[in-house]
């Protein structure tokens, strides 16, 4: 399975805020936010911190890419 966070990122540049604000705002460790970083996968317990943090949905952080398209 892979997993890509560019609606992550996105939704950061839309809402003119870095990386460290999101850092603070969702109580996250820097290791975590560098895996996410390399698309890694996290623990659904940081993807519900992030969306309170940023008063969302998981859909508008995180993209499911299936195996077969991940390869290509």
């Amino acid at each position: 399975m892979a997993w890509s966070y560019a609606p992550l990122w996105k939704l950061l540049i839309d809402r003119n805020m870095k990386k460290t604000d999101l850092l603070s705002m969702a109580g996250i460790y820097s290791q975590t936010l560098a895996n996410m970083g390399k698309n890694k996968p996290v623990s659904m317990d940081v993807l519900g911190k992030i969306c309170l943090a940023l008063d969302c949905r998981i859909e508008d952080i995180i993209l499911f890419i299936p195996e077969d398209k991940a390869r290509n």
